[in-house]
């Protein structure tokens, strides 16, 4: 059982760090301030239609300021990629800080529907929750009253006095806290922004804009990339390049009250393309997002210890 919540869990944080903004790249600070720079250099070329730079800026001050949207993602990934097939993600999700409470559902490239694994999670203070009944319909054996269990990243480095690991984590933590702000924020570091014009999505009447950055240019401004030296960073880059990611294309549909409505992010890989569809709706709903009662919480960290020390015994 414990082996099952441990899988579970793995997919549990992939999904996070997809719906958290992983693929995106900067902190609020230094996109605010690019996108500001991009506005006021866009500014002369006339007070006809905005330009791509224009009309991205203007989105991402409005949502910035909505602070919590509805959110149903589905995350594509080859049969040849280990871990491929489907993810999807929906519930609610705010920011600035960072919390979510939303349903995890996972299906293996061909299989059904009605067959996907699914996840119950929630984000609160920097520590995910993993609902350990969701989709077993019962308690789970050895765990007595407890119903979740929780992944406190943060605390665990900060026990294992690795001051570098704890440091990293920090950093991670803080590129995580990510939202459709900041991904559009990011795409105004692309070269070749452009608007293909309007189209109804999702019910509504949107522009649709297209934009490319390459790894470099996506790694850019990463808290985590800070603690790397030189050497690592080459290095980082250069793996990337070896299984041929070279870069990710994006296209984002903005409504007419300038909140983006869906986001398509695609990266090309020699197995095939991973492709992460976000549709977002209900700007400024409000995110009252709570973290479970302490006593029906398990410490997924001490559960995995204790299943390693079990499975060492057992070799021994």
């Amino acid at each position: 059982m414990q082996k099952h919540i441990a899988r579970r869990a793995g997919v549990t944080l992939t999904a996070v760090a997809v719906v958290a903004g992983l693929t995106s790249c900067q902190d609020g600070g230094d996109n605010k301030t690019k996108a500001a720079q991009g506005a006021e250099q866009n500014a002369e070329q006339g007070s006809g239609k905005n330009t791509p730079v224009q009309a991205l800026t203007a989105a991402y001050e409005k949502t910035a300021a909505a602070k919590s949207a509805k959110v149903s993602m589905t995350m594509s990934v080859p049969a040849a990629v280990k871990g491929g097939g489907e993810t999807r993600i929906s519930g609610v999700m705010g920011w600035n800080p960072l919390v979510m409470d939303v349903t995890v559902s996972e299906s293996k490239p061909g299989a059904a529907a009605a067959d996907a694994e699914k996840n119950h999670m929630i984000w609160a203070d920097d520590v995910i929750y993993m609902d350990l009944q969701a989709g077993m319909g019962q308690q789970v054996d050895g765990l007595g009253d407890k119903k979740w269990a929780k992944i406190d990243l943060k605390a665990a480095a900060a026990e294992s006095g690795n001051g570098k690991l704890a440091q990293q984590m920090t950093a991670g933590l803080q590129d995580m806290n990510q939202d459709p702000a900041q991904q559009l924020a990011m795409l105004l570091n692309s070269r070749d922004l452009k608007d293909l014009g309007s189209a109804e999505v999702n019910g509504q009447k949107a522009e649709h804009y297209r934009g490319s950055l390459t790894v470099q240019e996506a790694l850019k401004g990463r808290k985590t990339m800070e603690l790397f030296t030189p050497e690592e960073r080459e290095k980082l880059l250069a793996n990337m390049g070896k299984v041929g990611i070279k870069g990710y294309d994006y296209d984002v549909w903005v409504n007419g009250e300038a909140y983006p409505v869906k986001m398509d992010l695609r990266m090309k890989t020699p197995q095939g393309t991973m492709n992460i569809s976000s549709n977002y709706s209900d700007y400024g709903t409000k995110a009252s997002v709570k973290a479970p009662p302490a006593q029906e919480t398990a410490d997924l960290i001490q559960m995995l210890k204790d299943l390693g020390a079990q499975m060492k015994g057992r070799t021994a």
